[in-house]
């Protein structure tokens, strides 16, 4: 009987093999991790319940990956099949095993990044390979180095071992009788592995977010299943944020209507519940040119008047010639969100950016698209590839008639990773409202910048560096910081200053991280309103980078039917609402005045106080209203109910 058992086993020594090693694996990656983290590690969770939770979600990865020749078993079980069954699985568990280290080795140049395992962005970066090779080279490189070595060395050791492994138990007896009484106790247990909890549902990335740190809670898991469960979210995108609440549509709608500034207005369209007429403050007689420089990763970090570092004196310069907002929040964490909600408005959602997903390529509205029909020219000015995170599909398809890109500076000062200087850029963007200003139509441009995003590169001899080596953060804000000044003051020695409306305002600040549900200060961007016969001023409230588009088409005389939930900040009659919204992964924050409230996707509230001064974020025990509630999750969900109805767009009969 023991030797029956002994050779029954023999069909599962792969799988054994592969259970053991994986684990030994990931768990020594994890200690490596704690070893950098720590701190955060410690002040987040008790490192022995930290390990013994990564080993449940490791588990739950390898269970996935051995349950594939499990269920494979039961047709190869015969003398003349078994062979080729041992013969995948070995090669099927090497292959796993090699996928699994390669996530693990990768994960620390990502952690660096974004402060998180690897996640969505992970594999749409592959998409760009170019930019994404630039900048592991030059920002990367002895880990890129040291991560394909390993990686190939891992890969040539498993693959010499998978080899010795098949042939030794192709040498050893089978009792394939005995292999059916075990193989329903391995699948037992490898779908309990699967589930890890015996609750209703199987457990999810929520069921480790045991801390409000969110990189600690990825630390829990592995990089397999972080990236895996991004792949699995992709086809729930349009629904993504509908689990902050359990809202009607209807409910939604209502509510988010019936802010101050939008419970007056008329909403005339059943299919475009947001739509209304939005009267401009500013009455002109031909409206003005309108120009939006989003400056990249440039956030309050990097502007010592909002508490940051002194490497943007041309931007305190000019923010006593204009609007200047002082408490302005980004809507999340990467370019694409900053695009969204700049120039469409639209609130931000735990799904992939509207820029990126397939229902908003058309038919989605964008204050290009509301000025085209006003009779302005639309361009978009870019010194890279405009194709990068899908920027000219979404733009054409949206109301740009024109889109000029790295391919079309000639002769330019500098070209890095990212493609022209923002001194390129900026000339470009000069030369090009030099020539529309003979036009009889105004016009509307988008300039981009690239020169703050790493590997940051950017022309020698330009700045007097803050700090050595040359490639920093800090330099490249330094050097964007200087390029803009370059700029405006050639803009205001030209004729199209008095008819131009300017905003500057960063797209996200850089490296968002920290160890709050949503680190608020990260969120925080520097904007300003400039140009024509715009006044200086102090918007000294919350502000939401939504309010910049109702804003901006109010103040170039603008009037409009717009789908937009942003506040026009001109508009006299109605007080600032003195509120942002932002998205950090899977929590929504709503910051009002200092007061934030975050949802997460368990359903719960978090309240929490800010202090702006220290930059803390302290819990709270103030409680909030069931409207006040009902409020915030209308705004979290409102994202998915407006894109999944094609909803977000002015019908064109007007």
């Amino acid at each position: 009987m023991v030797r029956a058992i002994k050779q029954g086993t023999t069909s599962f020594i792969p799988v054994a093999l592969f259970v053991v090693s994986s684990l030994l694996m990931l768990s020594l990656f994890r200690f490596g991790y704690f070893i950098l983290y720590t701190e955060r590690v410690i002040e987040a969770i008790n490192p022995i319940e930290f390990f013994l939770l990564g080993i449940r979600a490791d588990l739950i990865q390898i269970g996935y990956y051995t349950l594939v020749p499990l269920l494979l078993f039961p047709f190869c079980n015969f003398r003349k099949t078994h062979q080729l069954w041992l013969k995948f699985s070995v090669l099927w568990f090497s292959a796993c095993f090699a996928l699994l280290f390669f996530m693990e080795i990768s994960t620390p140049a990502f952690l660096a990044q974004y402060d998180t395992r690897p996640n969505r962005l992970f594999f749409e970066y592959l998409l760009y390979p170019k930019e994404v090779f630039s900048t592991l080279w030059n920002g990367f490189r002895g880990w890129l180095i040291l991560g394909v070595t390993a990686s190939g060395l891992v890969i040539y050791t498993v693959y010499t071992f998978s080899k010795s492994m098949h042939k030794r138990l192709a040498q050893r007896t089978t009792h394939h009788g005995m292999a059916w009484l075990l193989l329903p106790v391995v699948l037992v247990f490898t779908v309990l592995g699967i589930r890890s909890t015996l609750a209703h549902r199987p457990a999810n990335p929520a069921f480790f977010a045991v801390s409000s740190d969110a990189m600690v809670n990825s630390l829990i898991l592995n990089s397999n299943y972080t990236l895996a469960y991004a792949v699995y979210n992709l086809k729930h995108e349009d629904k993504a944020n509908r689990v902050y609440g359990q809202l009607t549509d209807a409910e939604v709608i209502a509510t988010i209507t019936a802010e101050d500034h939008l419970k007056s207005a008329d909403f005339p369209f059943k299919n475009y519940p947001t739509v209304h007429f939005q009267a401009a403050s500013n009455k002109r007689e031909k409206p003005l040119n309108i120009v939006i420089i989003l400056e990249e990763s440039l956030g309050a970090t990097f502007v010592e008047s909002l508490g940051g570092l002194p490497v943007t004196p041309n931007i305190e310069r000019l923010k006593n010639q204009g609007w200047w907002f002082e408490n302005l929040y980004a809507t999340g964490t990467r370019s694409v969100r900053g695009i969204e909600a700049v120039v469409s408005g639209f609130l931000p959602s735990r799904a992939r950016s509207t820029v990126k997903l397939s229902d908003s390529q058309r038919y989605f509205f964008t204050i290009a698209d509301a000025l085209k029909r006003q009779g302005y020219t639309t361009e978009f000015i870019y010194g890279g590839e405009s194709h990068f995170d899908n920027m000219a599909a979404f733009f054409t398809g949206n109301g740009f008639s024109n889109i000029i890109d790295q391919d079309e500076f000639s002769n330019p000062v500098f070209e890095g990773s990212w493609g022209v200087s923002d001194q390129d850029l900026l000339t470009m963007l000069h030369a090009r409202l030099i020539e529309q200003q003979g036009s009889s139509q105004p016009s509307f441009t988008l300039a981009f910048t690239s020169s703050n995003h790493e590997p940051f590169e950017f022309p020698d001899n330009q700045i007097a560096l803050s700090e050595h080596p040359k490639q920093t953060v800090n330099n490249a804000v330094k050097y964007a910081d200087h390029a803009l000044g370059q700029f405006f003051d050639r803009a205001m020695q030209s004729d199209y200053w008095q008819n131009t409306l300017f905003l500057v305002v960063a797209d996200h600040d850089t490296r968002v991280y920290g160890n709050d549900l949503v680190p608020i200060q990260k969120f925080h961007i520097p904007g300003l309103i400039l140009g024509g016969d715009i006044s200086p001023r102090v918007i000294d409230t919350v502000t939401s980078q939504i309010d910049l588009t109702p804003t901006l088409l109010s103040l170039a005389g603008v009037s409009a039917y717009v789908p937009t939930l942003g506040q026009d900040l001109s508009n006299p009659e109605t007080p600032p609402a003195n509120r942002a919204m932002m998205q950090f992964g899977d929590s929504y924050g709503w910051l009002q005045g200092n007061q934030l409230t975050v949802l997460t996707t368990d359903g719960k509230q978090h309240q929490f106080t800010y202090q702006r001064d220290s930059k803390e974020l302290l819990p709270s025990h103030q409680s909030l209203a069931d409207k006040q509630i009902k409020r915030i999750q209308a705004f979290a969900m409102a994202p998915s109910v407006l894109y999944q109805s094609h909803a977000y767009y002015v019908p064109v009969t007007h």
